[in-house]
């Protein structure tokens, strides 16, 4: 199942967080983990650019290293602040995570929960 880029947006740079926060990494590596954890293929060009925002907002700052196999690669860490990030986002995450559970357990939108048709919901 591949995840709607629409649902993704205000979560992946969080993610990234998270990735970021297990190991120093690159960026080619940060989409395959992504990959891994059922995300799907993200492309370069919606990595990159938050990548460079979270360098640029002081959340991770990078270093280039060279690569045993072709160019030097920019490896991510977390800065102090990234770590603060990360910390808010995972409680942000969870907070909002319950609520959706909340409502679709209570609501149509439930996973289990099948549509009825127009002639039972009408005979009824």
């Amino acid at each position: 199942m591949v995840i709607p880029s629409q649902m993704l947006k205000g979560t992946l740079e969080g993610c990234i967080l998270a990735v970021i926060g297990e190991q120093e990494t690159y960026g080619y590596e940060i989409s395959q983990q992504l990959e891994r954890y059922g995300f799907g293929k993200i492309a370069e060009g919606t990595i990159y650019p938050l990548l460079l925002r979270l360098e640029k907002n002081g959340l991770a700052e990078a270093v280039y290293r060279q690569s045993e196999v072709g160019p030097r690669r920019k490896y991510y860490r977390l800065t102090a602040a990234g770590e603060v990030e990360l910390a808010s986002f995972i409680q942000n995450y969870r907070a909002l995570s319950r609520a959706v559970d909340n409502l679709l357990r209570e609501t149509k939108g439930a996973a289990d929960h099948e549509p009825q048709s127009k002639t039972t919901a009408a005979g009824e």
